[in-house]
């Protein structure tokens, strides 16, 4: 009887991983390049003039931008859940307030003044999730030098919940990344590849101390490069920890294969990072896009549409925000 039991229960909860993924993929058929052709033609383009602006000005906004569609889509999917702020008085605290965003997420000006815009030009027409991913793709363009046609289509998600955020932290280890990747859909290719985004942007040095300081503070990570971690410690020392330092000390500003080559060379912040080389595929990919920015570029581009396509709300599900922030 036991086993019986144990067989029916096996099977729905297979039926019911089925039937989501079927939801899935049936959302994810709606999206579609050139979705606004014929309801907001000029939507694509007021965002890339947007974000031209902001970026051009300040070239450190690219990463905040990339860092808000991942941290996006990597909860709840890509329904710009994360935009949405606390409500006052709520019990619930929004994503924005986790432990892994709190404090640190920039970009959100630019995705509110390129909705102003589109809302006046297309009014509830243009989600902000699609608004984001067309943010970081032109994000891309802009400190990387190339491109990619992003689908759009999706929908706003109407909750936000702090509890709902799990991400990969600065010291995951390889598994532990692995199975959070490949458990949201996605390939052990693309995290490699989307972890090339780490060759722009800042990183506070309370992420890195534990590598500079580590048994008693008396000790670095010996996975360290000696020159690197010397150079790191001057900018985060052990009774400071509320400086920043670049990502990638070479080209801090530009969207590159040059983080692959920091890899190779133990010139990386995170032990997160570090740990690509870890096994025969991951190194094997980090040594191919470290010789090869063409095949890291493609590479890249196809892992941003993928997790753009994670968890979609489209048709009816949802809704078209009129402001980033808050639900309508």
């Amino acid at each position: 009887m036991y086993w019986v039991v144990t067989c029916f229960m096996k099977l729905c909860m297979l039926c019911m991983l089925l039937m989501i993924t079927m939801d899935t993929t049936e959302a994810q058929k709606q999206l579609k390049v050139g979705f606004y052709k014929t309801t907001c033609p000029a939507a694509e383009q007021i965002v890339r003039d947007t974000v031209n602006k902001s970026v051009t000005a300040n070239p450190g906004m690219a990463a905040g931008i990339l860092r808000l569609y991942f941290h996006d889509c990597f909860v709840r999917g890509c329904d710009a859940s994360l935009l949405l702020k606390t409500v006052p008085g709520s019990e619930t605290e929004s994503e924005q307030d986790a432990g892994a965003n709190a404090g640190t997420l920039r970009g959100f000006e630019i995705i509110d003044q390129t909705k102003a815009q589109i809302e006046a030009a297309c009014p509830n027409t243009v989600s902000c999730a699609d608004i984001l991913a067309f943010a970081a793709r032109d994000s891309t363009t802009i400190v990387g030098g190339f491109s990619y046609a992003i689908p759009s289509g999706r929908r706003d998600g109407t909750i936000s919940n702090i509890d709902d955020v799990e991400l990969p932290s600065p010291d995951s280890d390889l598994n532990t990344l692995k199975n959070t990747f490949v458990a949201k859909g996605l390939s052990i290719g693309d995290m490699v590849a989307l972890s090339g985004a780490h060759s722009i942007g800042r990183a506070g040095c309370n992420s890195v101390t534990s590598r500079l300081h580590f048994f008693n503070g008396d000790q670095t990570d010996p996975s360290l490069d000696p020159t690197y971690a010397a150079a790191l410690k001057k900018k985060c020392p052990k009774s400071g920890k509320s400086g920043t330092t670049n990502l990638d000390p070479v080209s801090a500003n530009r969207l590159d294969n040059q983080y692959y080559l920091n890899v190779k060379q133990h010139k990386v912040l995170f032990s997160s990072d570090q740990t690509l080389l870890d096994s025969k595929l991951t190194a094997t990919l980090v040594t191919k896009y470290s010789s090869n920015l063409t095949a890291w570029r493609n590479d890249f581009a196809a892992a941003m549409i993928r997790l753009g396509s994670l968890d979609v709300l489209t048709g009816n599900n949802g809704e078209i925000r009129n402001k980033c922030g808050v639900r309508n």
